[in-house]
């Protein structure tokens, strides 16, 4: 079998993306720095989401120095729309702070009228820019043939056994441009971006399968598989010994009436044993004993006991004493 030009290659994906995406042409209007900041909300994203963001942005902030100003939750709140907005709005903060510090100020129309070799040099150099955002700026306002790929789409693009992982890992794709003329540039880009940014927001979609087969039949080995997980918060019981289960009377037979006197008595004995009090007393070594009661005390005379409250017997000699004489 022979093998197929990857010029074959992508002219045949460039014919089946139009009959199933429409083409986004540039705004010619925005400058070059509008260019830069929308490519940094086009990233990963559709078409008409970040232009939704991108007119969000311009609506709610008075210039580019508040935007560069403003917090990046507060920017995130603004640019809601797209898949990632707290992604874009680091690249547009990045970029924004970049391009002030170079210049002070943000007008790039001086970029159009110098070599395309030393801008691409520039920008690529620039704090927050991306391979995406310079080939988009490149291609949109200063009129190169360089088509923005971002992971999504290189995502997609490994599916179809178009790029390889040195490739995807290294962010090229080898004769691209070769293949599309750069008169169809802007056209195949924009086809091209709107695949990968559906692969980017569902990649098991079924009508996304069915496409990329429709490009390679031989993608089906190459696409990405579901993983079976548990839900959100379930985890897995930890293994422990199972107690035996406990037996439970058989059920009667089919016609047969079960004793319903026995039934009664059966619930009478549980109910019995549940209402039993349980006795809290102490263990017999810790009952505390019981006091002796005192021994009685002898007489001094008799011998006899006598008990301890009794009061003392006198002596009759202490009698007489105490008598007056006569």
């Amino acid at each position: 079998m022979a093998t197929v030009s990857r010029t074959a290659q992508f002219t045949k994906l460039f014919k089946i993306l139009k009959k199933s995406y429409r083409p986004a042409p540039a705004n010619a209007g925005r400058s070059v720095m509008e260019h830069l900041l929308f490519a940094c909300c086009l990233e990963d994203s559709h078409y008409e989401a970040a232009g939704e963001a991108f007119a969000a942005m311009v609506h709610t902030f008075f210039d580019w120095n508040e935007v560069r100003v403003t917090s990046i939750s507060e920017l995130s709140e603004v640019l809601a729309g797209l898949p990632d907005p707290r992604a874009a709005a680091n690249r547009i903060k990045r970029v924004l702070h970049a391009v002030f510090e170079a210049t002070f100020t943000f007008d790039l129309e001086e970029r159009r009228k110098k070599n395309l070799g030393p801008t691409v040099a520039w920008l690529e150099k620039l704090d927050g820019t991306t391979r995406f955002t310079v080939a988009y700026v490149v291609q949109a306002a200063l009129g190169g043939h360089s088509i923005p790929i971002d992971s999504g789409t290189m995502a997609a693009l490994r599916v179809l056994d178009l790029v390889s992982e040195q490739d995807r890992a290294a962010g090229v794709v080898p004769g691209l441009e070769r293949a599309i003329p750069k008169s169809k540039g802007m056209e195949f880009g924009s086809l091209l971006h709107e695949l990968g940014a559906d692969y980017s927001a569902n990649p098991y979609s079924s009508s996304l399968r069915s496409l990329l087969l429709q490009i390679d039949p031989e993608a089906g080995g190459r696409l990405p598989k579901r993983r079976l997980e548990p839900p959100a918060g379930q985890k897995h019981p930890p293994a422990t010994v199972a107690a035996a289960p406990e037996q439970s009377p058989e059920p009667a037979a089919a016609g047969e009436v079960p004793d319903r006197a026995a039934t009664k008595a059966e619930g009478e004995k549980k109910s019995v044993r549940k209402k039993e009090p349980v006795r809290d007393e102490p263990p017999a070594a810790k009952r505390p004993k019981k006091k002796a009661a005192p021994a009685a005390r002898a007489d001094s005379k008799t011998d006899k006991p006598r008990p301890l409250d009794s009061a003392p017997r006198k002596s009759t000699s202490e009698g007489l004493s105490k008598r007056k004489p006569r």
